[in-house]
């Protein structure tokens, strides 16, 4: 019963910087790769970074890089996203999820946390 619960959405200005978290539960997660999604509405869900439980090798969107930092924490089982310089475009629901290294597919997801950036 894997388990993943965001936080720390919320409205911040254009410029501005909001973390998010994502508290894993359910099982061990260092075979894992864990990642951040984004859907706008009325667009389709979009990759934004992931990281590998164990080693920690990241791989970001363009759209992101220089301006997110993915990061996770061993003795808390949470996975964090650190947003600066945030854009107006960035305004999406943010969704944790996971899989093992060898899928394909992300199977585990979170409720999503809402972040809106204003102008």
């Amino acid at each position: 019963q894997v388990h993943l619960v965001e936080s720390g959405g919320g409205l911040v200005q254009a410029g501005g910087s909001l973390r998010l978290s994502c508290a894993a539960s359910g099982r061990t997660f260092s075979n894992y790769i864990m990642a951040w999604f984004r859907q706008a509405p009325g667009k389709e869900r979009e990759f934004v970074v992931r990281i590998s439980w164990s080693a920690g090798n990241t791989l970001y969107a363009d759209s992101v890089k220089g301006r997110f930092t993915i990061s996770r924490d061993n003795n808390k089982n949470t996975v964090y996203l650190q947003m600066n310089s945030l854009k107006t475009e960035d305004t999406a629901v943010y969704y944790c999820a996971a899989r093992a290294m060898e899928d394909g597919v992300y199977n585990y997801w979170g409720q999503g946390t809402q972040v809106t950036v204003s102008s």
